[in-house]
């Protein structure tokens, strides 16, 4: 299948890209998402693969950064926002 989307970064213009895409990865998500639109699943899944691949980058510090502070603290911090 090819899909048509419209995306640009620089400008929030769009740009019109041809992607050729798996049906039956397709059909999977949109099976998963029903009620989406199949550009609103893969909006979705671009972002879930975005911040996944942030979330490994992060894990590479695991153990090698030292942090002093009070978690107790950041805790009632962030609850008094809400």
């Amino acid at each position: 299948m090819q899909i048509a989307s419209c995306y640009d970064l620089h400008e929030g213009v769009g740009v019109r890209t041809t992607l050729n895409i798996d049906d039956m990865a397709l059909d999977g998500a949109m099976k998963a998402a029903p009620g989406k639109t199949k550009t609103a699943v893969i909006n979705e899944a671009l972002r879930e693969y975005a911040r996944r691949r942030r979330i490994r980058r992060l894990l590479k510090f695991r153990g090698r950064v030292r942090w002093e502070g009070d978690l107790g603290e950041l805790r009632e911090r962030k609850s008094s926002v809400r």
